[in-house]
């Protein structure tokens, strides 16, 4: 059975746990697991499909692939004929006989679901409207360097809470023995199904979810703080509306003042100063927004070799 990362409950605890170890380990040895170099290592090329722009995400993945010894072959959006001239499925058909792995930056949860179905070789949710397993991974890395053990540890986000980062903050965070507390104004919360899959995987780790639209309710104590932009790729004309409906739910000094004093701020980038996050706190010394970004080259490095040998390690017992 091909293993794929499309959501974060993709992953169990005990299996997050080990890529979290390992991504541990590549950063203190980042050529470690040049796991497509060498004589018999089979396919180098990684695609990496973005159909939205991107920073972090390319810049990782592609530096990852080649400190892995793999050689990473970015389409923009535009330049394949996926999804218009070509179906998904008939896409995954021939990308699986030519590369080892597959990354997709997209919109549409469904369109990653239908690559991997047609796909013998790991898909990799890079991002989606719905999800963003790819930085949550980078973001629990950083809070287990500053913090410790995940387990047993209160964050807390604030803000859109109906986008992808809260619906992954929350399956992440749970998965990892957390206790996530998300807060958004009415009609900018989680939906019920995100929620019911978080408190359903939190009753397997001793985790727990709380939603709320009372800042101060979710901040009470917290060890970790989170944030994310308030107006999104295509969310441009609303920027006014929104900077006033969310502006309770800012992580600015008052906030972190709710929170546990010895708190981390994590924040997944672009940042806005003076709208989701103000700049004394982004630049302060609570801040460790800059290592969360460097992260995603170590967790993601992780996350493709472990696809990539637990797939061959099923397809060995011919599952």
């Amino acid at each position: 059975m091909t293993r794929h990362f499309l959501v974060d409950t993709d992953l169990t605890p005990a299996e997050q746990a080990e890529v979290l170890d390992l991504a541990l380990e590549l950063k203190a040895n980042p050529y470690a697991e040049a796991v497509y170099a060498g004589e018999g290592a089979g396919r180098r090329t990684v695609a990496l499909i973005f159909d939205k722009t991107s920073t972090r995400t390319r810049v990782s993945f592609a530096a990852g692939i080649a400190d892995l010894g793999g050689v990473p072959l970015v389409i923009g959006a535009g330049e394949s004929q996926l999804g218009h001239k070509e179906s998904i499925t008939d896409t995954a058909r021939v990308l699986e006989r030519m590369v080892a792995s597959i990354v997709w930056r997209t919109y549409a949860q469904a369109g990653l679901e239908e690559m991997a179905a047609a796909s013998r070789v790991p898909v990799v949710n890079a991002l989606s409207d719905d999800y963003h397993p790819c930085q949550l991974l980078a973001d629990l890395l950083t809070i287990r360097e500053h913090k410790g053990p995940l387990a047993g540890l209160t964050l807390a986000y604030l803000g859109d809470a109906a986008n992808n980062m809260a619906n992954s903050y929350l399956l992440a965070g749970v998965t990892a023995g957390m206790h996530v507390r998300i807060a958004g104004p009415q009609g900018f919360l989680p939906a019920g199904p995100v929620v019911d899959a978080a408190r359903l995987r939190a009753v397997e780790t001793g985790g727990s979810v709380l939603v709320t639209t009372d800042a101060a309710e979710a901040l009470a104590g917290a060890d970790v703080v989170a944030t994310d932009t308030w107006v999104s790729m295509g969310q441009e004309d609303e920027k006014a509306a929104r900077a006033e409906l969310f502006r309770s739910y800012a992580v600015d000094a008052a906030a972190m003042a709710r929170a546990a004093p010895d708190a981390v701020v994590l924040h997944c980038l672009p940042a806005y100063r003076g709208y989701e996050i103000s700049a004394d706190v982004i630049d302060g010394p609570q801040s460790v927004v800059w290592d969360e970004a460097e992260n995603r080259l170590h967790a993601q490095k992780a996350l493709l070799v472990w696809l990539m040998k637990a797939s061959q390690a099923a397809q060995a017992d011919g599952e």
